[in-house]
């Protein structure tokens, strides 16, 4: 089955490699492969990249001349947004969610010349809003991305992803991955459906309950699945999520994440990052060690970026004691 194609603006290096973890494979009983949205290229890659051609091309559209988004202050989305913007000429302000640790992230957001306006959790989404109006008095025409690029525009990035790995002869009995505005797993879900992928897309949650990530993800693909011309109806029931992992809380780095981070990094030479790649990865090994995967087959694990967050102090402090 075809999706539309919506329109884009090149930003990210397509098609992202697929590589075999043959030392893990071999400890877990299962093929186990790696897709690499880590190299997307773009301000140390991740899978905001895919949406934010898709994103900022609609706000050129829009005639749109500043970008506006938020997150945590650590935020992969908000500083691959900055990048974007950078690269296609926009100005762009992010709206950071307060406390801040020293952050990779937030260094990056300032070099690539976002604006930074500070909030809190509760008020995130009224800040936002607020900022846009105030560009709006200034002059400007701006463009409000939502929280992790999770719009149906953003989602369909990840159809076509699901697109890009059939393409490359790929087809895992199941795809394990961070989510949590869940975006990436809407597109995924919906790109499966209207591309006839049958495997499992299991999304670990970093923070969301389950039952409300389900409802999320489900509500988004169905936005997202009539937006690419294939209208479908997706329930709660048929979104896969685990949300064991999340107990501890957002960017909470705990042995689980630290003990997940130190193998792919000495068994395969992949470097995950603490609030995302690590949990989904901490996901990924405790299921396997509770049987979860058949060991006939192949598991996907789908790294979506973020190592900058590595190298803020508390993180790298709590890393490097575990190395020594």
């Amino acid at each position: 089955m075809t999706m539309l194609l919506l329109p884009r603006l090149r930003l990210a290096h397509l098609p992202t490699p697929i590589d075999e973890l043959p030392h893990l494979s071999a400890e877990l009983g299962f093929r186990l492969l790696v897709k690499r949205d880590d190299q997307t290229g773009l301000a140390f890659g991740g899978n905001k990249t895919r949406k934010l051609e898709l994103l900022l091309a609609e706000a050129k559209a829009q005639g749109a001349d500043m970008v506006l988004t938020t997150g945590a202050a650590q935020s992969n989305h908000c500083r691959q947004t900055a990048a974007a913007a950078a690269r296609l000429g926009f100005a762009c302000r992010l709206v950071l969610m307060k406390p801040v640790k020293k952050s990779g992230n937030l260094l990056l957001d300032k070099l690539l010349g976002a604006e930074i306006v500070w909030t809190t959790r509760e008020r995130r989404d009224s800040d936002l809003q607020a900022t846009a109006k105030q560009a709006k008095n200034e002059g400007h025409h701006p463009y409000i991305i939502p929280y992790g690029g999770s719009s149906p525009t953003g989602a369909a990035a990840y159809a076509y992803a699901i697109g890009e790995l059939l393409h490359q002869g790929v087809h895992p009995d199941t795809i394990v991955f961070a989510s949590s505005s869940g975006g990436t797993q809407a597109g995924m879900v919906a790109g499966a459906r209207l591309l006839g992928f049958r495997g499992r897309i299991v999304g670990i949650s970093v923070d969301e309950p389950a039952d409300v990530l389900k409802s999320r993800v489900a509500t988004l693909a169905s936005e997202t699945a009539a937006l690419l011309g294939k209208p479908a109806k997706f329930t709660e029931d048929e979104i896969l999520v685990e949300d064991a992992y999340a107990a501890p809380g957002y960017g909470v780095l705990t042995e689980a994440e630290k003990q997940a981070i130190m193998r792919f990094a000495r068994a395969e030479g992949i470097l995950l990052d603490p609030v995302y790649t690590g949990r989904a990865a901490a996901g990924l090994l405790d299921l396997a060690a509770k049987g979860f995967f058949r060991k006939d087959k192949t598991v996907l694990f789908w790294h979506t970026g973020g190592t900058p967050g590595i190298f803020a102090d508390d993180y790298a402090k709590a890393l490097e004691n575990i190395a020594s």
